[in-house]
């Protein structure tokens, strides 16, 4: 699977992922309004499909997924389905950056120093 851009992905996928873009959570919408500025000029999508799931974003070029979790991924059977998703998605090369709504939404300039730490440090691998 590893270097497919959308590893497979079903077509309800996409339909899905279109639905999510249009209903965009208020720490996602921050999320993009960066991320789609290209940081340092790498392309970002949003709700992108991969596999059996659907990436909140994702960077082909870095093999860099960016995931932002609202409070629901606290329970306990979220976390564990999140921690399978995310094993899932890294042994396919993937790297994946995860931020709480809660710190996007509070502390956005680290979240974005973050971020563009991990790009500075992919594009130089």
């Amino acid at each position: 699977m590893t270097g497919k851009m959308h590893s497979g992905a079903v077509k309800y996928l996409y339909q899905r992922a279109s639905e999510l873009r249009n209903n965009a959570m208020h720490a996602e919408t921050l999320c993009w309004g960066y991320l789609r500025t290209k940081p340092p000029g790498f392309k970002f999508r949003r709700q992108h499909p991969y596999s059996i799931f659907i990436l909140d974003f994702y960077c082909h070029a870095l093999k860099l997924v960016i995931e932002a979790d609202g409070t629901i991924h606290n329970i306990p059977d979220i976390k564990h389905h999140d921690k399978e998703r995310q094993d899932f998605i890294e042994s396919d090369g993937l790297t994946v950056l995860q931020f709480t709504n809660h710190s996007i939404e509070q502390s956005f300039e680290i979240v974005i120093k973050e971020i563009e730490m991990l790009i500075n440090k992919r594009k130089d691998e």
